[in-house]
């Protein structure tokens, strides 16, 4: 003898017949189901005056699918080929080029609205490429992340160093644009400086949510490092573990010598692999800031934004439980 079927929602009206003669209250009924008092209710007096065929799901009228299931399971598998793969110039799906693609390969011709909600329910959505170096060796990337970051973490436990992730960033006068809310018609303005005046930014964040920043109105240099590695070893800790990229000025002569002199012994290196800055979660803090704390904000010159910059830092130190997210971004 088969099994009787029941879709999930047919399955929990029935249940709740079967909790009913178990003696449950109704409100008690709700809970368990994960439903509202009222859909329950509606449940029983249905069955009470139209029986148990009453509860039982009913398909939905319509029209039927041009497109199968199996037709529609193989729609990811061509798009992951790229738009380019298919004639197109640049590695972009649209709608209208993803009806091309349906009526080239199926024969179906869909407007693109219908696309949009096709390409909804299969998991597709509108997205911003990320942009990645042609010189990125992604095997020693994938490395880096399996068996180095383990070690480094190991050896940050065993010697008791804290452990510590530096990265350099411009904060420019233009502003951070993100999406707002206005009136229909009506796009929002920002008006801005049109300059290249920017303010450069050393920062540090360490696994357990601590944020460190040393902002300078300059170009920072060799000497920016020793001062902020120097900051690090009176505040964060007198045993260090840095992780940075090979930017220039960590490989400054004095640099060097402030690592083979004073430092020595206090502070261990780590270098991240060339161009995989998304490694790096300080990385990820610069996006944070300026896409969250500081988006949409116009300053008027270098010492509004410096306050701007530092009342953003500021706001984040409040914000430890944040930091796990940056790590996470990096996949770490």
């Amino acid at each position: 003898m088969g099994v009787e079927r029941f879709s999930v929602r047919e399955w929990r009206r029935r249940q709740a017949l079967h909790l009913r003669e178990l003696g449950l209250r109704q409100r008690d009924i709700a809970v368990v189901l994960q439903v509202s008092e009222g859909a329950v209710s509606q449940w029983f007096q249905a069955a009470r005056f139209r029986g148990v065929e009453a509860l039982r799901s009913r398909p939905r009228p319509g029209r039927p699918s041009r497109l199968t299931a199996e037709q529609k399971a193989l729609i990811p598998d061509f798009l992951w080929h790229g738009a380019e793969a298919y004639g197109f110039r640049g590695e972009v799906w649209t709608c209208p080029r993803v009806a091309v693609i349906l009526a080239e390969e199926f024969g179906v011709r869909y407007s693109a609205s219908h696309v949009s909600r096709l390409l909804k329910r299969l998991g597709w959505t509108p997205q911003v490429p990320l942009v990645r170096a042609i010189q990125r060796d992604e095997a020693a990337i994938e490395r880096w992340r399996s068996e180095v970051w383990p070690e480094i973490r190991r050896r940050a436990k065993q010697e008791r160093r804290t452990l510590v992730f530096i990265d350099e960033s411009g904060f420019y006068l233009l502003p951070g644009v993100v999406k707002t809310y206005g009136p229909r018609g009506v796009t929002p303005v920002l008006k801005e400086w049109q300059t290249r005046d920017h303010l450069s930014v050393m920062g540090a964040v360490t696994p357990t949510g601590k944020v460190y920043s040393l902002i300078r109105q300059e170009s920072l240099n060799g000497l920016h490092s020793v001062a902020f590695l120097s900051h690090l070893l009176s505040v964060a800790g007198d045993r260090l573990l840095v992780v940075w990229d090979g930017s220039p000025i960590h490989r400054r002569a004095e640099v060097k010598e402030f690592l083979a002199g004073k430092a020595a012994g206090y502070i261990h290196l780590e270098r991240l692999p060339p161009y995989a800055p998304d490694l790096n979660p300080v990385e990820w803090m610069w996006r944070h800031l300026k896409e969250v704390e500081m988006r949409n904000l116009v300053c008027l010159d270098l010492q509004e934004l410096h306050l701007e910059t530092d009342l953003a830092l500021g706001r984040l130190r409040q914000k430890p439980y944040l930091i796990p997210s940056f790590f996470a971004g990096a996949q770490l």
